[in-house]
């Protein structure tokens, strides 16, 4: 009986039989082991770096999301299309789409080619952007005139010899002699929104904006001459055909039409309350032609005894808004709320 009293306990048995000692023990558990984990993840931010998984991915050159304001003919056929993020998409005779590189992620209104090598682009926040490889790779151009009030630049005209006009908010309109290089102001600083310009085949410039306000200039841009609109509201749009006769379009369905140059205008009655954002001559097909919201066109043929007006919409399906409108060929491309041809008679999108 001795023997076995004395018979010395298992480990477990002693720490079973000391419940201080097991409390004591777990407690030191408790506070080691979150500076534990944290020592971990510190060590793993530290020496550890991630490694990519399978190859990225390239975003399509025409998403779902973009928005595009201004349309320009390529000397290789393609067509260049400029818009929101900064994007100018070159769009090949072959249907093929491109990306072209840019500097910039402000929204481009315009894009203009003078010729195979020169073009240019106008957007957001003053920014003007260059080409000498007719569009391949793009410059900022640094010295733009701005305000300290808003500089989005809506429009851009080109002429001969490296002459572009550049329109936009604050009475912005710019002049550059350079294929874009430099650019100078034709007029101070306003509280007026100039929205497009007609560079005239006799050398006059006509500029039409916020209000109903037309600008008329004998010598590009050193003396002005206010013309009276017969409208009070804002004019979005303005081409001329010859030095004679020319169109005017703007919100809430507005079409001026002169034969004098731009002195006199006289307003042309629509079924159509329909915004109107561009206007072109489709010398193609001998008409003017003019887009807008809710897939709104506008079509006037010369004849005999005057214009032949005509309007409707490029597709029941297709309500989207349009500001960019280029003639090529026997189509019509047109830019806005997505790009298309339209032949008039079928709206064909191009798909993202």
């Amino acid at each position: 009986m001795t023997k076995l009293m004395n018979i010395e306990a298992s480990p477990s048995s002693r720490i079973a039989t000391q419940p201080g000692v097991a409390r004591r023990a777990l407690n030191g558990l408790t506070v080691v082991l979150p500076w534990t984990i944290i020592g971990g993840l510190l060590w793993a931010g530290l020496f550890i770096k991630p490694q990519p998984v399978g190859s990225s991915v390239t975003p399509p050159a025409l998403e779902r999301r973009d928005q595009f304001y201004g349309l320009a003919q390529a000397a290789d056929g393609a067509v260049l299309a400029a818009g929101s993020y900064g994007k100018i998409l070159s769009i090949g005779a072959d249907g093929k789409i491109r990306r072209l590189p840019t500097p910039t992620d402000r929204t481009l209104q315009d894009i203009a080619t003078w010729d195979s090598s020169h073009a240019v682009a106008v957007g957001n926040d003053g920014v003007i952007l260059r080409s000498e490889d007719g569009g391949q790779h793009w410059s900022a151009v640094t010295d733009v005139p701005r305000s300290d009030v808003a500089n989005k630049l809506n429009r851009v005209r080109l002429g001969k010899d490296g002459l572009a006009i550049a329109t936009g908010e604050m009475g912005a309109l710019l002049a550059s002699h350079d294929y874009g290089k430099h650019w100078q102001r034709l007029r101070e600083e306003e509280d007026v929104a100039w929205n497009d310009a007609a560079l005239l085949d006799d050398g006059r410039l006509l500029v039409v904006g916020e209000f109903g306000r037309i600008l008329l200039s004998d010598d590009l841009g050193q003396q002005w001459e206010e013309i009276p609109a017969p409208v009070p509201v804002s004019l979005m749009s303005v081409s001329f055909r010859d030095a004679a006769n020319g169109v005017a379009v703007g919100v809430e369905g507005t079409v001026l039409v002169t034969s004098d140059g731009g002195r006199q205008w006289s307003p042309v009655q629509l079924e159509t309350g329909d915004h109107l954002f561009n206007v072109l001559w489709n010398a193609g097909k001998k008409q003017w032609l003019a887009v807008g919201a809710l897939g709104r066109w506008v079509t006037g043929t010369p004849t005999a005894d005057g214009i032949d007006w005509q309007t409707g919409t490029v597709d029941p399906r297709d309500m989207g808004w349009h500001t960019g409108a280029l003639a090529s060929a026997t189509q019509v491309w047109l830019a806005g709320d997505g790009i298309g041809r339209w032949d008039g008679q079928h709206w064909s999108p191009l798909k993202p």
